[in-house]
């Protein structure tokens, strides 16, 4: 299969599709890959060392969607790359269509094949490539919150540990899966003041397991999220419903109800945002305020360490990568029923139950 790597094009992504070693794996097993010329450049991959791993290094975008059969992106692609999409076109990217109405009937209209490394299950229930994303934002989101919880950025002045003597910061994690676990381990590690809500009594009890009595874990009614937001510093808002938009937990009056200079973080905002006062922000213009509350809604939060994400990432596409590139998208997905979970666009309709649910399109 010919295979295309293009740049990524959203605002201050540096992550690229593939490493050298991953073009090297595909290569090694017969296949054609074009990389865009650059591509690597924001985690020190230079073309050379594409090159040395057996692609073919293409000027521009336009050249390696024209050489593909597979076009292989970390983040959804932009208007722009959608006009370049064909037919026949194979596209294995993230996603996030529940909260992006125009990509996904730019994507239909393309008549491309698209599937969503969010939606792509384990035979456990997870979802395998959005894991270790999830694991960057969390353990990012408590560094952000830190940040804006500083005086100067506009924040409260309180430092998350706290000092002997001074109590610590209060944190608030909504949702206990992969990225609120990240996010309070590193709060925990902060000797921050701690509290997980979810909606399941397992994960619950889970939690309870793994961190004891570091931490407190609370079920997720509105009146005990309203009263614990009410009182927190930094707010973190970690749920998610697969390939769904992602429910509003914290209501404007909640927001108000905080003190001036608290912070909250939306890891869920790929997926339109857990508060009901969030909007999708970049990393250029990160943060802005309502009701006195900093808002940190990143909608590309592990493109801020992109060599580390890349890497993260590429360990776990992959193996879903060669898959595709070996059977082709119609054989792999009938072997593997979790692959073919992914699939969100084929043919001009919304394949995925979810994903036609959260924009009103008929499910094809």
């Amino acid at each position: 299969m010919r295979v295309g790597v293009p740049t990524e094009i959203k605002n201050n992504e540096y992550r690229v599709g593939l490493t050298p070693a991953a073009v090297a794996e595909l290569t090694g097993a017969g296949h054609q890959v074009a990389v865009q010329s650059g591509a690597g450049l924001g985690v020190d991959f230079a073309d050379a060392a594409y090159a040395a791993a057996g692609a073919t290094i293409l000027s521009g975008a336009a050249e390696v969607f024209a050489a593909a059969d597979m076009i292989v992106k970390v983040k959804e692609p932009q208007p722009s790359e959608v006009a370049m999409l064909r037919s026949d076109h194979l596209l294995f990217t993230y996603l996030h269509l529940a909260a992006d109405k125009p990509q996904a009937e730019g994507l239909m209209a393309s008549g491309a094949t698209c599937i969503a490394y969010e939606t792509v299950t384990a035979p456990d229930g997870t979802l395998p490539l959005l894991k270790p994303m999830s694991e960057v934002a969390g353990r990012m989101s408590v560094q952000c919150g830190a940040h804006y919880l500083e005086k100067h950025q506009g924040g409260r002045g309180v430092l998350l540990g706290g000092v002997p003597g001074v109590e610590p910061g209060r944190v608030v994690i909504l949702g206990g899966g992969v990225a609120g676990v990240n996010a309070a381990q590193m709060a925990v590690g902060l000797r921050a003041d701690v509290t997980i809500f979810d909606i399941s009594h397992r994960r619950l009890a889970e939690l309870d397991m793994v961190f004891g009595n570091q931490i407190r874990t609370a079920f997720a009614s509105s009146a005990a999220i309203a009263e614990a937001v009410r009182g927190a510093d930094l707010v973190i808002g970690a749920v998610l419903v697969p390939g769904a938009a992602a429910p509003k937990l914290v209501t404007r009056a909640m927001i108000q109800s905080m003190r001036p200079g608290a912070v909250v973080v939306d890891i869920a905002i790929d997926q339109g945002g857990c508060f009901e006062t969030s909007h999708a922000t970049t990393h250029e213009d990160p943060v802005f305020v309502v009701d006195g509350v900093i808002h940190y809604c990143v909608a590309n939060m592990p493109g801020a360490v992109a060599r580390t994400s890349t890497i993260a990432l590429g360990n776990a596409t992959l193996p879903y990568v060669m898959k595709l590139a070996n059977l082709g998208a119609e054989a792999a997905m009938a072997a593997d029923a979790h692959l073919a979970a992914g699939l969100n666009v084929a043919g001009g309709k919304i394949t995925h139950a979810a994903v036609a649910e959260a924009l009103g399109l008929p499910f094809g």
